[in-house]
């Protein structure tokens, strides 16, 4: 193993490697030239190379974590989805990749971790101590002089109540308005003395530079947290049988006081989970049978319906009933119920009958989506309903190996986990917003909300210029209202907010002339009205 890799997964207060001295400066220079006065685009995917490649030079060839599939995932995840921050600039591009980036970190500084929720807690906890351990750990030049050093020993003792004055001094901020404006003329007398003083170095500069030190000291100076990977290592895959409570030294947990259970009372559980399923799955059916018969087969609205009520209510109290459903199926199946050998097989069909009626139910909230998008658009809740509907189905695959394998809540938890992250990069690989805008410029739609679709991000304005026909001879416009809720506007007022908005984008373009902030869905989106 090389001395800079040991140096790397010493405790925080031995010395930084000569790696991470020179990631360090060449972090906080490239965080400042990629992000100062710049937008969100390829400048995130540009340091989120920086960042996973620094874990591999930073990481032995042995080590634990380069045999984790999870890490690989996590390096998988931050370069997909930082490509898709450079082609779409997307807010959950950006989700999507500052999760992965901190999970890589997760997972590097505990490797046996596997749930990604505590890797991202332990890269948290870890990231807020890299910079004030390296800040603490520097010391004075060696052949500095008694006043240096003892300048240097007051400065790092003052440095933990600077730390406490600036979060006061955030606090005073937001409460004091005269306070931030006496603040703010201070700060613009410093910017003008840094300027003078180095004309190539401006206050904002100043800031990015230290922010980025203290990103890229989170990111190279791992400082070892325990507690999650601690807490996680007690948890198991599947099921065990558990013999505590006994009075005996040979059981995990022993307990000497008085015995009031009886033992009858396994049995008694399990009488009251088979009635439960049993009531609950002759409602559901009840409730299935209705809406196949209504909403599966040849359901059309009739005039006067509310389908806004009919979605909106109906769908969030389906999916509240499919939440508790795998609730009940969760509390059952905990403990020893699973070993419940003379009623385990009435248990486990009526548990899987009740799920399997669920993933009917969750069809009906889909169908209810599906009619509401065929009658009024789409729009961002309604993509994410689907999305949901699909993790509900997953998750019900995993109720369905937790009922007949004996898993785990904790198994439980990691496979949804890991959904809901494969969720998150498949919607960041989506060009959602153009793909609203040409579905719900239709022309059997009656009404258009062309203030919904004129609010999306400047790559739909393309499709609103191509289909400006379209626009000019829809039968009911709406836009939102200066005060909420909706409003009824011309087509000409349509075409003029659509031309402002053009000119607005191509003033934001041409202001970010750098191509740290600029995607290439802004490039064709310049292309394609350069020709307007």
């Amino acid at each position: 193993m090389s001395s800079a890799a040991q140096a790397a997964w010493r405790p925080a207060a031995a010395p930084l490697s000569r790696a991470q001295k020179l990631l360090l400066p060449l972090g906080a220079l490239l965080f400042d030239w990629l992000f100062c006065l710049q937008g969100a685009g390829p400048n995130v995917f540009v340091f989120a190379v920086f960042v996973v490649a620094a874990q591999l030079v930073l990481l032995p060839k042995v080590a634990a974590v380069r045999r984790s599939g999870y890490f690989w995932l996590m390096v998988g995840g931050s370069l997909f989805s930082g490509g898709m921050m450079a082609v779409y600039g997307s807010g959950v591009a950006a989700l999507a990749c500052g999760a992965s980036v901190l999970m890589l970190l997760g997972y590097v500084n505990q490797p046996h971790l596997r749930l990604g929720v505590y890797a991202l807690l332990t890269a948290v906890g870890s990231g807020v101590q890299g910079g004030p351990r390296v800040l603490l750990g520097l010391s004075a030049p060696r052949y500095a002089g008694e006043g240096v050093r003892r300048g240097w020993f007051y400065g790092r003792l003052l440095l933990v109540p600077l730390l406490g004055l600036g979060g006061f001094h955030l606090l005073f901020m937001v409460a004091n308005p005269r306070y931030l404006a006496y603040f703010a003329r201070v700060m613009d007398a410093l910017g003008e003395f840094l300027l003078w003083l180095l004309p190539e170095m401006t206050l904002v500069h100043v800031v990015f530079l230290t922010l980025g030190f203290l990103v890229t000291a989170g990111a190279v100076v791992l400082v070892p947290v325990y507690l999650y990977a601690d807490h996680e290592s007690r948890f198991g895959e599947f099921i065990r049988r558990q013999r505590d409570r006994v009075a005996s030294f040979a059981v995990r947990r022993p307990n000497f006081q008085p015995n009031t259970r009886r033992a009858l009372d396994l049995r008694k559980e399990w009488v009251a989970a088979v009635v439960l399923f049993a009531l609950v799955n002759a409602l559901l059916l009840v409730v299935n049978a209705i809406d196949v018969n209504w909403l599966w087969f040849g359901f059309v609205p009739k005039p006067g319906f509310d389908l806004t009520q009919f979605v909106h209510e109906g769908t969030y109290v389906l999916i509240f009933s499919i939440l508790l459903a795998m609730g009940i199926v969760l509390w059952f199946f905990r403990r020893n119920l699973n070993f419940y050998v003379p009623g385990l097989p009435w248990l486990r069909w009526g548990a899987t009958v009740w799920v399997v009626q669920n993933a009917v139910l969750a069809v009906s909230v889909g169908l209810r989506n599906y009619y509401y998008i065929q009658h009024s658009g789409l729009a961002y809740k309604r993509i994410g309903v689907c999305f949901f509907l699909l993790l509900v189905f997953f998750g019900l695959g995993t109720v369905l190996l937790k009922i007949w394998q004996r898993r785990s809540a904790y198994s439980l938890v990691r496979l949804n986990f890991l959904a809901v992250y494969a969720a998150v990069l498949l919607l960041a690989a989506g060009n959602w917003e153009v793909w609203i805008a040409r579905y719900n410029l239709q022309a059997r739609f009656r009404s258009i909300d062309i203030g919904f679709l004129l609010d999306m991000p400047g790559r739909v304005l393309p499709t609103l210029v191509a289909r400006r026909a379209l626009i000019s001879t829809a039968p009911h416009l709406t836009a939102e209202a200066e005060h909420g809720g909706t409003e009824s506007i011309s087509a000409p007022e349509a075409q003029r907010r659509l031309d402002v908005a053009m000119a607005a984008w191509r003033s934001r373009y041409q202001a970010r002339s750098n191509w740290q902030g600029r995607t290439y869905t802004d490039w064709r989106t310049a292309q394609a009205l350069r020709a307007q």
